[in-house]
């Protein structure tokens, strides 16, 4: 009886400590809990705007609904950059929802998820300048997730007409500056009266050509560009697209000519290093064959340009020779 008593006494101990232990563990649990749910997190941002912060299974809710797109780009905690959210690994298998097949239909090969755009290609909703200097900006410090969510195509007239205001407010804040210069003398020789006149004339003519440059250089640089793209393999999408990444990385870049002294440098290296990106995210391939189809063509044309140099300079030597 003695030894029954104390096997109860046991049982009663061990029954009153157990539910310590749960009531600890309950205590720790939901701090835990907390901190993981914290972390799962999403900020979920469309172009340059944010569209909230969500959970892992709202977005993924979200991505089949439709209501996110696989190139919204999201962040949380512990990731060192913004990503699409196609490039989430617990996201990527998300697929949005298809409806039922029609009986007696013929399947259709998957097409790709529509990109949202630049601020520039939305800019009904973001106003005309509000949107140039979003798509500015983006381009110039996050150019591949601007060339990510940029749509491949739309037609040709959006990117032109962007190229051209950018490229076109460098060449007008040009122009205003030559002719202060030419009036204070110091881009015409003052000998004769028609110096001013003179030089007020070949600023404005070198105006209207800087200008048609701006609008042909996209089409001419785009072409080459694209041929290059399909030299080397990687020409996934049609010119259209290229187009669109030239026209751009343009309009973005041609601005910096603006910074004293370097300005012109660094609009062309920037705009060779948006077109390089850019042509790599448009067109689907890597990064490499992306840069050799962008410099391609300018090593072909500085090349024909020295190997022209070189020929008539030795022509105009062997004249002057054979002339003594």
């Amino acid at each position: 009886m003695f030894r029954s008593a104390q096997h109860d006494n046991r049982n009663v101990t061990a029954s009153t400590s157990e539910p310590r232990s749960n009531r600890a563990f309950n205590l720790r649990l939901p701090q835990r809990f907390t901190k993981t749910a914290i972390m799962a997190m999403i900020h979920v941002n469309r172009g340059a705007t944010s569209l909230g912060v969500f959970s892992e299974e709202e977005v993924r809710e979200g991505l089949r609904t439709g209501r996110f797109a696989p190139t919204d780009i999201g962040w949380r905690e512990g990731m060192a950059t913004w990503q699409p959210l196609s490039q989430f690994p617990e996201l990527g298998a998300v697929a949005p929802a298809a409806p039922p097949a029609q009986i007696g239909a013929v399947s259709t090969s998957e097409t790709a998820a529509p990109r949202s755009g630049l601020p520039w290609e939305n800019r009904q909703e973001r106003g005309f300048f509000n949107a140039f200097v979003e798509t500015l900006v983006m381009v110039l410090t996050k150019p591949g997730t601007a060339f990510a969510v940029m749509r491949t195509e739309g037609g040709l007239g959006e990117p032109l007409l962007y190229a051209i205001i950018g490229g076109g407010a460098g060449v007008i804040v040009w122009f205003i500056f030559s002719l202060i210069l030419n009036s204070l003398g110091f881009l015409n020789p003052r000998e004769t009266s028609f110096g001013p006149m003179v030089g007020m004339s070949v600023s404005f003519v070198m105006l209207v050509w800087r200008l048609v440059a701006v609008a042909i250089a996209p089409f001419i640089f785009g072409g080459l560009v694209h041929l290059a793209l399909m030299v080397v393999g990687g020409a996934n999408k049609a010119f259209e697209t290229t187009f669109r990444v030239i026209s751009f990385s343009q309009g973005s870049t041609a601005p910096l000519q603006l910074v004293p002294c370097c300005g012109g440098l660094v609009a062309l290296v920037w705009c060779l290093v948006a077109n390089c990106i850019g042509v790599a995210r448009a067109h689907e391939i890597d990064t490499g064959r992306a840069t050799l189809a962008v410099l391609l063509p300018v090593i072909v044309c500085c090349g024909g340009g020295m190997l022209l140099l070189f020929m008539f300079g030795g022509l105009a030597l062997l004249q002057h020779n054979s002339s003594h």
